[in-house]
């Protein structure tokens, strides 16, 4: 399941006196507080557009006001009062948030956090500008209107940006840009979702299936305390969802809690495939990209007209099933609601339509949770009085399994519901999951580890190196001459074999030079008929031994400025045995790294 709690804590003592030694939090504290605090005040313009968008669209047009969980006001919900109304709401949502993305940042498409882990791995922690603006703006009028698609991609998103600007402004390093990116991931989710641990913690654990970026720890737990304390001083310090207690006490009960994790395992792929399905449909259709949201919000309002209980969110419904609420909600819609709430995300968000992928994945965990405790009610093997912890495991383990972030997911959800309780199920649960869904993940811009990241390649570069040998990679086919062939001969020898340079060696075999083609030129040419190798070649040579490491080989090429190093067989003999060139180096290695790396996969899995 990638790096546990142990190896975090171990690596963040191991490192602690190396990072205070470098002036690590001199420098991280006001840049991570910074992020924080842009995160929290983007986390409130985001739930205010978000409301005036509602209002607008969703009530204004539709009439319909959704349930609200515990801790956002909770209250009266109605039904649709013009159910007919919705497909047009939703196309019109789908349409204005197409023309504010392809129009304006085409990359704020979609649900957001897939491009933010993109531009950590592959674009330098850099993001557009304009992307905040635009994909919080786009994200309200697509929510807000009814789309099935949640928060947490565009506040992700947006945060990024935000951390990717301040980097620029204080030019920031490439390693140190990629750090803030991720921090800001972290504090905007964490922050939104009240949930500041399990926030921190996703930032370091959402870039990889199974890995964690462990520098941005740091940086991420100021950031998202931050922003959360901020965000939550203006909406409240109560949990998202509230007023359900469980204690877990019945070991029995653990056989339940895995087979939900199987159940939430099976349906995530079914997830990641349809998602991912319908975003290759429409990237086929042959319209312009403006008009797909719309076609995706027509789709999901024909099903919202008929159920809409997959419109927007969900956390209502996630709250009134938590509370045993059966009139609200009703038991057939609850199993209903997990295949429909993916198909109208796959629609909404697969078509271009921008909003998050982690609140459709909490309402299909949450109603697959409440799906398997009235199953085994029915069978007669209840043991609760109710489904709010089947519920919550099934949220858990669900997102956990195909967001590829098992222990952020445990963490958040837990500060989401106020209870710390259901850790145990929970854990069991979620790793099925986990394990289930395999490689299948619904951010695909997640890399396995951080030795297949852009961002780490030198670091794994150099221990790599200094594992292999030169002769395991220097050319042993060579072409020499003697220190009497004239250089005409050399320089014709070079010209057809597309060469630079020959080692030269006596009748014995061993290096007394290297001639180039730049020593030639050097040559008056009325003089290079009559020349010889041993005349004009370089004597005093930079050499390398068949059991010396690439790095050592690479830190000669570089510290001597040449491309080429003869390898003699030993110090006493000089005898050449083979020549290795940086190219040969870049050939090994890959070679060498693509075979660890398929290696690791097979005992994986």
């Amino acid at each position: 399941m990638g790096v546990g709690f142990s190896e975090i804590i171990h690596v963040i003592a191991r490192e602690f006196h190396v990072i205070l030694a470098r002036g690590y939090l001199r420098r991280w504290v006001p840049i991570s507080v910074a992020i924080g605090l842009a995160a929290g005040a983007a986390s409130i313009v985001f739930m205010a557009m978000l409301d005036a968008s509602f209002k607008i669209f969703l009530h204004g047009i539709a009439g319909y006001i959704p349930p609200s969980p515990a801790g956002e006001g909770g209250g009266e919900f109605s039904l649709p009062s013009n159910p007919l109304l919705i497909p047009l709401v939703t196309t019109l949502g789908g349409l204005l948030s197409g023309l504010l993305v392809y129009l304006l940042a085409p990359e704020a498409e979609g649900h957001g956090t897939d491009a933010a882990i993109d531009a950590f791995h592959n674009k330098e922690g850099e993001l557009r500008a304009r992307i905040p603006a635009v994909k919080i703006a786009a994200s309200a009028i697509t929510i807000g209107s009814g789309g099935s698609a949640g928060r947490e991609g565009p506040i992700a998103l947006t945060t990024a940006g935000i951390s990717s600007i301040l980097g620029k402004l204080l030019k920031m390093p490439v390693r140190d840009r990629r750090t803030a990116l991720a921090a800001g991931i972290g504090a905007g989710i964490g922050s939104i979702f009240k949930a500041p641990f399990g926030g921190a913690i996703l930032a370091a654990e959402i870039l990889y299936l199974r890995d964690f970026e462990v520098q941005a720890l740091v940086p991420a737990f100021i950031s998202s305390v931050v922003g959360y304390s901020l965000f939550a001083s203006v909406y409240g310090w109560q949990p998202i969802f509230g007023g359900v207690e469980y204690f877990f006490h019945d070991p029995l009960s653990l056989l339940y809690y895995g087979f939900l994790g199987v159940i939430c395992g099976l349906v995530g792929i079914l997830y990641v495939k349809s998602f991912y399905g319908f975003q290759r449909l429409f990237r086929s259709l042959r319209i312009p990209d403006v008009f797909k949201p719309a076609i995706g919000g027509l789709a999901a309002g024909v099903i919202g007209m008929f159920f809409p209980y997959v419109l927007e969110t969900g956390y209502g419904w996630i709250q009134k099933v938590m509370e045993g609420d059966f009139t609200a909600i009703s038991i057939t819609a609850i199993v209903a609601l997990v295949f429909l709430k993916i198909l109208a995300t796959s629609l909404t968000v697969g078509s271009g339509g921008s909003g998050g992928v982690f609140a459709p994945s909490l309402v299909i965990g949450g109603m697959l949770g409440a799906s398997i405790w009235i199953l085994l009610r029915t069978l007669g093997l209840d043991t609760v009085n109710g489904p709010a912890p089947y519920v919550i495991v099934g949220m858990m383990s669900f997102f956990g399994g195909v967001g590829k972030a098992p222990i952020a997911v445990i963490l958040m959800v837990s500060e989401m519901t106020g209870t710390y309780s259901l850790l145990v199920p929970s854990m069991l649960s979620t790793v099925i999951a986990y394990t289930i869904t395999g490689r299948n993940t619904i951010y695909i811009n997640q890399v396995p580890t951080r030795a297949d990241s852009p961002a780490h390649i030198t670091e794994y570069a150099i221990p790599l190196f200094q594992r292999i040998r030169v002769g395991d990679a220097m050319t042993r086919n060579l072409i020499v001459v003697r220190p009497e062939t004239g250089i005409m001969e050399a320089a014709k020898i070079m010209a057809e074999k597309e060469i630079k340079g020959i080692p030269v060696v006596d009748e014995e075999g061993r290096l007394v030079g290297m001639v180039t083609f730049s020593d030639i030129l050097r040559v008056p040419a009325e003089e290079r008929p009559t020349k010889k190798v041993g005349e004009i070649m370089t004597r005093n040579l930079v050499v390398t031994y068949p059991y010396e490491t690439l790095y050592d080989a690479f830190e000669k090429m570089i510290h001597y400025q040449v491309g080429r190093l003869p390898v003699l067989d030993s110090p006493r003999s000089g005898r050449l045995i083979g020549i290795i060139t940086r190219g040969d180096i870049g050939r090994v290695y890959e070679l060498k790294l693509h075979s660890l790396l398929h290696e690791k996969e097979e005992q994986e899995s």
